[in-house]
């Protein structure tokens, strides 16, 4: 597998570092969790929906494939048992608040004197410096902070995406910095927030900010309903269709369809009050109808629509396995797939979750 012989120490918790040291456990490196040696270790181990084994369906999706050890870091002992890990890895992703590790004696700084080679990822909310860095958050309030809440506000945010796109800025640059060190000999440091990684998020929203040093006005926009052509109907039996693109064509295939062609130059246009009539004409003409017969309408036509399913649907679609994103174990329990495919070298997720395991130095040795 690509990462195999890469070890990473994951000091992380909850979702952004687990879930990006999960995606390299995939696809072959040998990941180490830090937990802390509290009788709890991985928060998620105790958190949210359990399967009918017991385990966490959240801790399962994010530690599969990875091993183990419960340490104090505050305890000499145990934080040179960390340092002699250290000297040997390949990556240590950490998400304390800033200045946690120096405190703790595990910084990059620390680290590199013995590793030059270590890539060292700090994962925080707001960054190592700036005038949030000490300020404690997780992703909703993140997203407050960053913008992208008050898009769908008084509604909450549907995903966790600073959470997720951290995760991911992380993971990327993880592996940027890997693929230098073979040029260069020296690992590197990674600052990753997550505010940063969502104000990365936003080209296709950004345009009156940039463009016009103004505020967004959702209800006008795009992605937010603005656009008839891009947004969500009811029907008459309480389902909805999601009509998602107004290329000319697709807004030619459906209103000569419903015998409007008169309506396609408004729909082809930009989003913003002057799509009101249209808006009105498609919520009268889908709610005339249930969402089986517009489903039986819509399908011929080349047009971006579909129907709303709810999360379950998805898992449970037959798309979704195709493409492999429900994987299912000897004992019958679902987990999320890996996304990236790799045509000669794809991942092979590995089922078994780690143990949790107090230090001991006569018993716990690495691989």
């Amino acid at each position: 597998m690509k990462l195999a012989g890469i070890r990473v120490l994951d000091l992380s918790q909850y979702l952004p570092g687990p879930h990006l040291t999960m995606t390299m456990a995939d696809h072959g490196a040998d990941v180490i969790m830090v937990e802390p040696a509290n009788g709890i270790g991985e928060p998620t181990r105790a958190m949210g929906t359990r399967a009918p084994d017991g385990t966490g369906v959240w801790f399962r999706n994010v530690a599969r494939g990875k091993r183990a050890v419960a340490l104090d870091l505050k305890d000499k002992a145990q934080r040179d048992f960390f340092l002699e890990l250290a000297s040997e890895a390949d990556v240590i992703v950490e998400a304390f608040r800033p200045g946690v590790v120096k405190r703790l004696g595990i910084d990059y700084d620390t680290v590199v004197k013995a590793n030059p080679r270590i890539v060292y990822c700090s994962l925080s909310a707001f960054g190592q410096d700036g005038p949030l860095r000490d300020k404690p958050a997780h992703d909703l309030a993140v997203q407050a902070l960053a913008g992208t809440a008050a898009l769908v506000a008084p509604a909450m945010p549907n995903l966790v995406a600073a959470d997720m796109a951290s995760s991911l800025t992380a993971l990327s640059a993880i592996l940027m910095a890997l693929v230098a060190r073979d040029r260069t000999g020296r690992g590197d440091y990674i600052d990753v927030a997550m505010y940063d990684s969502l104000i990365a998020w936003t080209p296709n929203i950004a345009g009156s900010v940039l463009g016009r040093d103004e505020a967004p006005v959702p209800r006008a926009m795009r992605n937010y309903g603005g656009q008839a052509m891009n947004r969500l109907y009811a029907t008459k039996d309480g389902g909805t269709i999601a009509l998602a693109g107004n290329e000319r064509k697709f807004c030619e295939n459906l209103l000569t369809a419903l015998g409007r062609p008169d309506l396609i130059a408004l729909a082809a246009g930009e989003p913003g009050p002057a799509q009101q009539p249209l808006i009105d004409f498609f919520a009268a003409t889908f709610a005339g109808k249930t969402q089986a017969q517009w489903e039986e309408f819509l399908e011929p036509l080349d047009l971006c629509w579909a129907p709303l399913r709810t999360l379950k649907d998805a898992f449970d679609a037959d798309h979704t396995r195709a493409r492999g994103m429900v994987l299912t174990d000897d004992a019958g329990n679902r987990h999320i797939g890996p996304a990236a495919k790799f045509r000669d070298t794809p991942a092979e997720p590995d089922f078994a979750l780690p143990r949790y395991v107090n230090f001991e130095p006569l018993a716990w040795k690495p691989r």
